[in-house]
């Protein structure tokens, strides 16, 4: 989860300062050997491959911000969010996959670093690797489950999380549905916020919103990455060195990295991606099978789907996007995807055409008409309707989203189907979108499909 500020020091060195700030910057970042006597490693591809790690550290928040933000109990010195950081050849694109921090995982052959034991290949949860064997077990566990050669390592905890995001004047979330979580004391609205350090700090932790858990997390996690990378690179911070340094340096606080990746590497990043904007981002989650497996010893573990994962990295190492880069239209943020939403359009005016009109506006926005626009009795209506079964009401208010000014009318026992009853009223249709539209073969979505419209 704080994984957020390492990724965005990638972007930040886009705007190709020059090698006495950068210089400056490198030697503050905390250096691992991360690649130590790797033997046996998969073949290099096309484009560069960083493993993002984020730690639950917090030894330099103070007792009112932990307070605040819920951050009490001991760290636990694990991984919370692991990331695969895809960087195309071209320099033209970044593919970020989230690795479930519970993903069942079979860690090679290693020295215990805490109890300096040798322990045979065993199976694990994929976060316990930095537990026993830091940052080189860890590069060695994905290596070896991916089979894409990573190529650099940054790891970061949360300590500074809260600082940079407050150095870049907050960053913009929307949410097309109430969001409120107890553990975190998340509380946010329906509609766009600009999250503070504190507040993103919490938006980004939690996990108990609804019941898909760490799942939920990590879409959460990747459109808070891409809300970054939009105030990045649109608020001035890449075009002006001194708000460069700044935001930089308190982001470098907490911040370790390997040796490899040095002033001269970030530099040549930075010139290379000077036109990097949130739709040069691609964000998706390794395929699960539908269940997870509880293993004995273990607990529950999230096991890759084997065909569809490894095609996913298949596409890494061969420097394919992930999903289809299209122009975005601005659209309506609402809370259940168009696609999900089945819709039968009925003419209530009279006036020849209407419904085929609106059903395929419908359509073109994502809904699933029938196609079979009808024509609905007695007196034209002067306002466009909505009748729906109370059970789909969140769908309704998500078609209603796209017809401005209709009204809602609830009818028990409608079924899935919901029907518009087109008005006189009636001028166009307004484009609407779901948080989580995912898209093409891998599930991805590209950065500006899921930033506040």
């Amino acid at each position: 989860m704080r994984v957020a500020t390492a990724f965005s020091l990638t972007v930040l060195t886009a705007a190709g300062i020059g090698h006495g700030v950068v210089s400056s910057l490198d030697t503050g970042i905390d250096r691992v050997d991360a690649f130590k006597d790797m033997k046996n490693r998969p073949q290099g591809g096309n484009g560069m491959n960083v493993l993002l790690v984020g730690t639950d550290g917090r030894d330099k928040i103070t007792k009112a911000e932990k307070k605040k933000y819920r951050l009490g109990g001991a760290p636990c010195h694990c991984t919370d969010t692991i990331m695969i950081v895809h960087i195309s050849e071209d320099r033209d694109r970044a593919s970020v996959v989230s690795l479930p921090r519970d993903s069942y995982a079979e860690m090679p052959p290693h020295t215990d670093q805490n109890s300096g034991d040798r322990h045979k290949a065993h199976p694990v949860k994929m976060n316990a690797a930095y537990a026993e064997g830091g940052a080189n077990l860890t590069v060695r566990t994905v290596e070896k489950m991916t089979k894409v050669k990573i190529d650099h390592y940054m790891e970061v905890d949360f300590t500074s999380f809260m600082k940079t995001v407050d150095v870049l004047g907050g960053v913009e979330i929307c949410t097309a549905r109430p969001l409120k979580d107890s553990y975190t004391g998340l509380n946010l609205a329906v509609g766009t916020h600009k999250l503070s350090g504190g507040q993103a700090l919490q938006y980004v932790r939690t996990r108990h919103v609804d019941g898909s858990s760490d799942l939920g997390r990590m879409q959460r996690q990747q459109r808070f990455l891409a809300a970054l990378i939009a105030k990045a690179t649109s608020s001035g911070v890449l075009l002006n060195p001194l708000k460069f340094r700044d935001v930089s340096r308190t982001l470098l606080g907490s911040v370790r990295a390997d040796k490899g990746f040095g002033t001269n590497e970030m530099l040549a990043l930075g010139r290379a991606m000077r036109g990097f904007t949130p739709s040069s981002s691609e964000f998706t989650t390794v395929p699960l099978r539908s269940k997870g497996v509880n293993v004995p010893g273990i607990g529950s573990t999230l096991k890759w789907d084997p065909r569809r994962s490894g095609k996913l990295f298949k596409a890494l190492r061969e420097d394919r996007p992930l999903a289809a880069h299209n122009p975005r239209r601005k659209a309506t943020v609402v809370g259940v995807s168009p696609q999900q939403i089945r819709v039968q359009v009925d003419n209530a005016t009279g006036r020849p055409g209407l419904g085929r009109r609106v059903d395929s506006a419908l359509r073109s926005t994502g809904f699933r008409t029938t196609r079979v626009p009808g024509n609905a009795p007695g007196k034209p209506l002067a306002r466009t309707v909505v009748t729906y079964d109370p059970r789909w009401d969140r769908s309704a208010k998500s078609l209603a989203a796209a017809l401005p000014g209709c009204r809602l009318r609830a009818v028990k026992g409608q079924g899935a189907t919901l029907k518009v009853l087109a008005g006189q009223d009636f001028k166009k249709i307004r484009p609407v979108r779901a948080e989580d539209a995912y898209q093409g073969e891998f599930g991805a979505v590209t950065g500006d499909q899921v930033v506040c419209p």
